[in-house]
């Protein structure tokens, strides 16, 4: 049996990779992807993203923040061989949005930023308050489960090699962005 340290430093690119497949799909192929029920929902890239990059014995780190920042030194990253670890996401979901970071490493969100909520009427509404925050959180965690189920049952099949990976790599060489830096 693994050692919980050995088998956490193992297996962290997963998550370095889910990240990497989650930009992916949010710049090819959000409209086909998070689609259940009737809610319209939406996954955006937000004002932050780290990438890192193994170099023999050192990591190189690439930082990109800000507002109206281009993604155009994480995919020149992306091509010299790097991993995105941490991510900054918005969620919308009908009238709500959600923003939060993901970090590919644990999976953890970081800096969860609910939408809001009514202002509480009186000191008897605290537990309906409560239970509010709660399933805000809930739907939070809840879309990034699924989205990493989805990620590990394609991850898992033939179809990551035959099809994702190409399709990935053909995104990275032939971006458009990159040919105007």
């Amino acid at each position: 049996m693994l050692d919980i340290s050995v088998a956490y430093n193992r297996y962290k690119f997963v998550g370095h990779e889910f990240l990497t497949w989650l930009w992916f799909v949010i710049e090819n192929e959000s409209r086909h992807f998070y689609k259940t029920g009737d809610e319209a929902r939406e996954i955006g890239i937000g004002n932050r993203m780290v990438l890192e990059r193994g170099l023999e014995n050192k990591i190189e780190k690439i930082t990109i923040k800000g507002d109206d920042a281009g993604l155009e030194e994480g995919l020149m990253a992306l091509r010299k061989g790097a991993l995105v670890t941490e991510i900054h996401l918005t969620y919308k979901e009908n009238d709500f949005t959600w923003s939060f970071t993901l970090i590919g490493e644990s999976l953890s969100l970081s800096g969860l930023k609910l939408p809001e909520t009514g202002p509480m009427a009186s000191k008897d509404d605290i537990e309906a308050t409560v239970l509010d925050k709660i399933y805000l959180y809930e739907k939070a965690i809840q879309m990034v489960q699924t989205l990493y189920a989805h990620f590990t049952k394609l991850r898992l099949s033939n179809d990551w090699s035959k099809t994702e990976i190409p399709a990935i790599r053909k995104w990275i060489t032939s971006d458009r962005r990159l040919q105007e830096v």
